[in-house]
């Protein structure tokens, strides 16, 4: 049961725990029916209208959790979805006169409408909805700002114009023009969108006894409390049932390296390179600035570098990718008609943290002894710690000159540059592109925004020791593995 003022993130993660706990003790099927009441035992309603509704939400959430789209109950496409019974209380009227309204003679705003939407009353203007066609123009005219712009959270978050309205003004998502960067999901208020959960099938495969390694995020520092460093969270990982943990920041550190070499190339051919290692950012490309494909840089992300490096010594290995980004779902599904290309499963750190309450494990603190990445690797997680990287393999190699970098944070800084790159006008030769703001440290699957986990993780990072790029890569010579999607070059 929730406490007595529930939030958005009490009821997703108490529905993620319970769903869990159920699948660890093979007691899921019958749990479903039983969950709902469980966390809205009623009469009362803690959050909603009715405990009616309050039930039929946590329904649809437990079918995300098991990767089922809450209408038709199939395996997810996309693992951004809506959640019909949570989709209430924003204005279906976008614009709406305001009390500010002076009826001036002017009359800006009637004169502004084409579809003869407005008209002047007695007291003031009115918009009469089923007549508006939501082009703004009254918004844009009236002199007193008297027109208000209520547009849904969501759709206003969606950087790619990807959400839009049904026939019953009931929100849907584009999947073709969406990027799954997870904005509209931090940007409900209702909790109506939310991500769908492969879970599950994790829990399955650590029940089966298969050999399962877990890949962590350098986001990681800081999420789960003061003191937490990788090794502790290693320990408790293992206790769920992984064979071992491996850091994304050693996979970091060889897209570092391997990029810079693609770069140096690029750069003396007079070509423009972009990174990889958004998922968001490369679906903003792919699918918004399609002419641009080609300029995608063609080395891994982390996670696949990761996964790969891990499957060279352990080729039967299924490797979960565990992080705060959503769109990482996304991209464990791409490329994988080659058997060992990425990733086979993710979890964000939310997720996780579930399946830590459902077998009771409390990750403790402890001093990092084996580091795996260096800094440069781990602060991928940071807008601008690419480049930073970057061209700091750029400087090992030997190179004397600088990369001239574009770093762009957030999703309307990414367009810029992408639209300077599409004409011809980007003065940069690279650009790093991070869809969320301030980087993978605010992704939307975070236990705590990057503001709460700061000194967290600025201390644990500062615990590192200085081992440059060269040198973290040097400690695994041993291993080979390839490095690029075409897999026509490869990092030996």
């Amino acid at each position: 049961m929730l406490h007595e003022n529930p939030s958005l993130v009490d009821v997703k993660q108490e529905v993620l725990y319970l769903v869990a706990k159920a699948e660890f003790e093979g007691k899921l099927d019958e749990a479903v029916d039983r969950i709902p009441y469980e966390i809205v035992p009623g009469p009362l309603p803690a959050f909603r209208c009715c405990v009616y509704k309050e039930r039929e939400v946590v329904r649809e959430r437990i079918s995300l959790a098991r990767n089922r789209n809450p209408l038709t109950g199939e395996p997810c496409h996309n693992t951004v979805q809506i959640l019909p019974a949570a989709c209430e209380g924003c204005p279906i009227t976008r614009f709406v006169v305001t009390d500010n309204c002076q009826k001036c003679m002017a009359k800006a705003c009637f004169n502004s409408c084409n579809f003869g939407a407005v008209t002047i009353e007695r007291d003031k203007a009115h918009i009469d909805p089923n007549k508006c066609r939501e082009c703004g123009k009254c918004h844009q005219a009236c002199p007193y700002h008297a027109i208000a712009d209520l547009q849904r959270p969501c759709k206003r978050a969606c950087p790619v114009d990807a959400i839009g309205m049904d026939e019953n003004m009931r929100v849907h998502i584009d999947d073709e023009k969406c990027i799954r960067c997870g904005h509209c999901i931090a940007s409900c208020p209702f909790g109506a969108v939310s991500d769908s959960s492969r879970m599950i099938e994790v829990i399955e495969a650590l029940r089966s006894g298969r050999e399962v390694y877990a890949m962590v995020a350098p986001a990681g520092e800081g999420q789960f409390g003061p003191g937490i460093s990788m090794d502790s969270l290693r320990d408790a990982i293992k206790e769920l049932g992984f064979s071992d943990m491996v850091e994304v920041a050693l996979g970091a550190d060889y897209v570092a390296y391997e990029e810079a070499k693609e770069w140096a190339e690029a750069k003396k051919e007079g070509k423009k390179k972009t990174t990889s290692c958004c998922p968001s950012f490369v679906h903003m490309i792919n699918r918004h600035f399609p002419q641009l494909a080609e300029c995608i840089s063609t080395t891994v992300s982390p996670m696949a570098a990761t996964a790969r490096l891990i499957r060279a010594r352990h080729p039967e290995a299924m490797c979960i990718f565990i992080g705060p980004c959503i769109a990482k779902k996304s991209e464990a599904g791409q490329y994988q008609h080659i058997h060992g290309d990425n990733a086979d499963l993710v979890l964000t750190f939310e997720e996780l943290m579930a399946l830590f309450r459902a077998k009771d494990i409390v990750p403790k603190p402890k001093a990092l002894e084996n580091q795996q990445g260096s800094r440069y690797g781990k602060n991928f997680a940071k807008n601008g710690g690419v480049m930073a990287a970057v061209k700091e393999a750029y400087k090992e190699s030997g190179a004397g000159d600088e990369l001239s970098v574009c770093a762009c944070n957030g999703p309307e800084e990414c367009k810029k540059a992408l639209t300077l790159l599409k004409v011809g006008r980007l003065p940069e030769d690279f650009i790093e592109g991070m869809i969320c703001n301030g980087g993978c440290v605010n992704g939307p699957g975070s236990l705590k925004p990057a503001a709460k986990s700061a000194a967290d993780r600025n201390k644990l990072v500062a615990d590192m020791d200085d081992r440059n790029i060269s040198g973290s890569i040097d400690m695994n010579k041993d291993i080979h593995f390839e490095m690029h999607r075409d897999r026509k070059d490869a990092a030996k």
